[in-house]
């Protein structure tokens, strides 16, 4: 059998822009305070008012990123349950990044929405920065970890290890881990609290809070669910948004996964399948997968392998459930990708250890990049009701396992109430520029084609051979500050990228054929 905690994982990621982690025993907020440190001694700090707020400096990293940036920080209280605002309070993260430029300093600033849900925004940003370096010449950017993540009361929830693989890995094993995260965290936080709604509500605080009549919205994935919701409700107060990687408001999160996966997949392996070259030294990858994962959930095999961090020798059992992980995080990235119909060949003659070890580097790397009681709190008040099994989802890479899983985990996790007309498309007049990967496999273009039909003023950008989060593809970092600074997507010059290409498969570890 495979292990309860790789299929607890998978049910949890299946709604993850970037995913991986422990699930289900309560963590500090240390990692995430990691994330912004003060820039000097504390007595030395003083602090800058930005409208209402007082920040303070400080320094942003990030685990993808190898730079620190400089900047303001601060925290601004808002309450938990808004309809009774003498209890418990949200402690907001929020990080302040100045313009950069010498000129004219624009008055609507740029709120950044990171995905997930679960990630932090303050976390996630750095890696960014180079994109938006345009834009900040002239505009202020904000930075707001979304109640329930980084260090705005984390509710992250770490998976307790279970070395045999013959552990339960049931819908009910999964529920039963879910009812004890939440009862644990239930002490720090009523988790019907943490849903985007309320998220959109502490947006709008923290931008009346500032002193500033609009506000630019940047979201990357499930940001992007959060941006038109705002926009929804604050249309006044929306200069314009950005979508990368669009969730449309009328989409339910519970079984895409699968096929979003599969689509991508077969776009993805006929760049080998359609070669001769490649389909003759690797045969085609589509059939190859389907083998593999039906030989290692016949028989789940010990590898030994070499720590891909480390460099140790180490032995482990590889399983099926583990390499559907392993595909669906490297489908999200054509460029790794293209190291996939390569690694399923050589396992397939009996060669496991490459992607073995990249199967616990993956998990190792991405164990903390969600919190993961947060993503229960938004999915589960959200989405549940789309979390069913279908049958044509059973012959997929993933199959139902996930929406049978997270549909278990739902029924005892605390829900939030959500607005009448959450899931009705955004339907407004404020600017938009949306943009989507050709191989995206969990927000394929046709999501973004769904939701421009509704935005008079928006318009569509597909970015050929790209994944999931393309805002830094070719180009794009151009085309956003162009419209940042006009508000009109339709005037943009998209003719640019043109130039982009396709990673093709590697046929040998040294890369693709030339």
């Amino acid at each position: 059998m495979n292990s309860r905690k790789t299929r607890i994982v998978l049910a949890i990621v299946a709604v993850a822009a970037i995913f991986g982690y422990k699930t289900m025993q309560p963590k500090p907020d240390a990692n995430a305070a990691a994330s912004a440190t003060p820039a000097g001694p504390v007595d030395a700090l003083k602090p800058t008012l930005f409208g209402k707020i007082a920040f303070t400096p400080c320094s942003l990293s990030s685990p993808m990123s190898k730079d620190t940036l400089d900047a303001q920080c601060a925290r601004f209280e808002v309450p938990e349950d808004r309809s009774h605002p003498q209890g418990r309070k949200i402690q907001l993260n929020i990080a302040w990044l100045a313009p950069s430029g010498s000129g004219e300093k624009l008055p609507d600033p740029v709120f950044f929405i990171a995905g997930g849900p679960g990630q932090s925004a303050v976390e996630t940003y750095p890696g960014l920065d180079p994109v938006f370096r345009e834009v900040r010449k002239q505009r202020n950017v904000i930075l707001i970890d979304q109640r329930g993540t980084g260090q705005s009361n984390l509710l992250s929830c770490a998976l307790e290890d279970d070395a045999s693989d013959d552990a339960d890995s049931s819908p009910a094993a999964a529920q039963a881990q879910a009812a004890k995260c939440a009862a644990a965290l239930a002490s720090k936080a009523d988790l019907r609290f943490y849903t985007t709604t309320a998220a959109v509500a502490d947006l709008d605080a923290v931008r009346a809070a500032l002193g500033v009549a609009q506000v630019n919205l940047v979201g990357i994935s499930y940001g992007t669910r959060v941006a038109q919701q705002y926009a929804m409700r604050h249309p006044a107060q929306t200069r314009s948004i950005v979508l990368d990687s669009v969730v449309p408001n009328t989409l339910g999160l519970g079984n895409i996964f699968a096929r979003n996966l599969d689509d991508a997949l077969t776009l993805q392996f006929a760049l080998c399948s359609k070669d001769p070259v490649c389909k003759g030294k690797l045969g085609d990858p589509r059939a190859e997968l389907d083998t593999l994962l039906t030989t290692l959930r016949a028989a789940p095999v010990t590898v030994a392998y070499r720590d891909a961090t480390k460099g140790e020798p180490k032995q482990g059992t590889l399983t099926a459930d583990a390499v559907a992980g392993l595909v669906r995080m490297y489908a999200y990235m054509p460029l790794a990708s293209g190291l996939l119909p390569k690694l399923i060949h050589e396992a397939n003659a009996g060669h496991y250890e490459g992607l073995m070890a990249l199967t616990k580097m993956m998990r190792g790397e991405m164990k903390d990049a969600m919190a993961m009681g947060m993503q229960m709190s938004v999915t589960c008040s959200e989405d549940a009701d789309s979390m069913v099994a279908r049958p044509e989802d059973a012959g997929t890479v993933l199959g139902n396992a996930m929406p049978e899983s997270m549909a278990a985990m739902c029924k005892v996790w605390p829900k939030g109430s959500v607005p009448a007309d959450f899931h009705h498309a955004l339907a407004t007049n404020v600017p938009a520029l949306l943009m989507e990967g050709e191989f995206d496999p969990v927000t394929p273009p046709r999501y973004g084609q769904e939701v421009v039909k509704s935005l008079p003023n928006g318009r569509l950008f597909v970015l050929k051979g790209q994944g999931h989060n393309v805002i830094g593809a070719g180009c794009m970092p151009k085309l956003f500050a162009q419209f940042i600074e006009k508000a009109d997507a339709k005037a943009l010059d998209g003719r640019c990228l043109d130039t982009l290409g396709y990673a093709y498969p590697f046929t040998n570890f040294n890369g693709a054929e030339p």
